[in-house]
């Protein structure tokens, strides 16, 4: 009896560098019952692309998504998961039998997953770098840690610093540090966010979502100033088991 192949993929603009191509494709190399599953990159200019893309491939099961269309992506799903719907942002696609597309967050999780073992009692207020859907999700999972946390963009406003607020003062209380933000991302490595890295010290994490490369501009001059440091791939590997669960849930 012939195994009916099956299509995953991943969603997002200039996706060369990705992870979830070649992480899912040696899982499924790896995995005899697995050989006719593969896993694709749809990279688009517009999200707007993504409904002719679903329609031209009839075996495509699930996908993730990136940036930038975590958000974007919403209204051409027929469902959401309540904490899809709750962090308002979707990293992961379920293709359902009868062709629905439901999304799910798994960004949440695999970021919890990842940051869990660096903690310890001091680590009790956290700074977002970024107000992306990849903070959003960072921010549902710092609550479910009862982590109190603040946002930081270049344009802060009463309620989210911007970088030039950030100081000794702040960076006393606040000793998690998250970079959210696609700065640094290979070719671009030698960007950064614009804060002032001195005042990083050993009481913090800094930890930066962009895992390509594995030491960041960011991560490197926190850890000169004593920083623990810790990159986006164990949360991307924690992401990405969560969402092959969903894709094969009953």
């Amino acid at each position: 009896m012939k195994i009916k192949a099956k299509i995953y993929g991943l969603v997002g603009r200039n996706i060369s560098y990705s992870f979830s191509a070649g992480y899912f494709n040696k899982k499924f190399a790896e995995k005899e019952k697995l050989k006719n599953c593969v896993y694709t990159n749809f990279d688009i200019k517009d999200i707007g692309e993504l409904p002719e893309i679903i329609k031209a491939t009839p075996k495509l099961k699930g996908m993730n998504v990136t940036i930038p269309y975590k958000e974007e992506v919403i209204p051409l799903l027929d469902s959401l998961s309540n904490t899809a719907r709750i962090i308002g942002a979707v990293n992961t696609i379920k293709i359902t039998k009868d062709g629905k597309l439901k999304g799910y967050n798994t960004d949440h999780y695999g970021f919890r997953k990842a940051l869990e073992p660096l903690l310890n009692p001091d680590h009790t207020k956290a700074l977002i770098l970024g107000t992306g859907g990849a903070s959003k999700a960072v921010a549902y999972a710092l609550r479910k840690m009862k982590i109190e946390y603040d946002f930081v963009s270049r344009n802060g406003d009463e309620t989210i610093f911007s970088y030039e607020d950030l100081d000794n003062e702040i960076f006393s209380e606040y000793t998690i540090i998250i970079n959210t933000t696609p700065l640094g991302t290979f070719p671009g490595i030698e960007s950064c966010p614009a804060l002032d890295y001195t005042l990083f010290t050993k009481r913090h994490i800094a930890f930066d979502l962009v895992y390509n490369p594995t030491v960041t501009k960011f991560l490197r001059l926190a850890k000169e100033n004593g920083a623990t440091t810790e990159n986006g791939y164990a949360m991307l590997v924690f992401q990405a088991e969560k969402a092959w669960k969903i894709w094969n849930e009953k």
